[in-house]
């Protein structure tokens, strides 16, 4: 009799802890399609250009514990059409399309295969994702950082930037004006997301 009271009262122990861990730990999918800022910036012979989007669709799996503090993100996705990159220029946007190949690969994705998340201070985390990135057609293997905050409406602050080198996504820097006007190689990805759980 005193062994099954025992070992009722072990297993209402161990069912409540990991109830109380999983409930502690919540596994929530956040997305953001309305509250995105995408801007590519480049520089060329003449002057420094920027690309800009509001458009894009994220989706991520995030897990917080009971304080609100991300434990990990197990997952990470991220796409938006080219065509809906504008520099105001028209132009510049016709170069832009061609050297993304459009035609043929009208989005930009990401898609993570493993992500780190570091607590800082101020409620901040840094996140480190690691996966795959596709420009113009090609994938290549890439990390992306950036910097989280969770807001006090449990909504999630993502801001970053990434590198990129056309030539490693096969794609010729575009030029103007007979070629007298010459874009560099690099461009940056500078992201600024506003998440929402659902």
């Amino acid at each position: 009799m005193r062994y099954n009271q025992a070992s009722f009262f072990l297993k209402t122990i161990l069912s409540s802890s990991v109830l109380f861990f999983v409930s502690a730990n919540a596994q929530t999918n956040y997305s953001a399609k309305n509250n995105i800022s995408l801007v590519i910036s480049g520089t060329s012979t003449l002057h420094d250009w920027d690309m800009k989007s509001t458009n894009g669709d994220f989706n991520g799996h995030f897990t917080l514990n009971a304080a609100g503090v991300i434990t990990a993100i197990p997952s990470i996705t991220f796409s938006t059409n080219v065509l809906e990159l504008k520099s105001g220029k028209g132009a510049m946007d016709k170069n832009a399309y061609k050297t993304l190949k459009t035609e043929k690969a009208p989005l930009v994705n990401f898609q993570s295969n493993s992500n780190t998340v570091t607590n800082l201070n101020g409620g901040n985390f840094l996140v480190k994702a690691i996966g795959k990135l596709t420009l113009a057609g090609t994938t290549r293997d890439a990390e992306v950082v950036a910097t989280c905050k969770v807001n006090t409406d449990n909504s999630i602050a993502v801001t970053g930037t990434k590198k990129v080198s056309m030539k490693d996504f096969a794609m010729e820097p575009p030029s103007f004006m007979m070629g007298t006007i010459k874009t560099g190689n690099d461009v940056t990805l500078k992201f600024d997301f506003k998440l929402t759980s659902h």
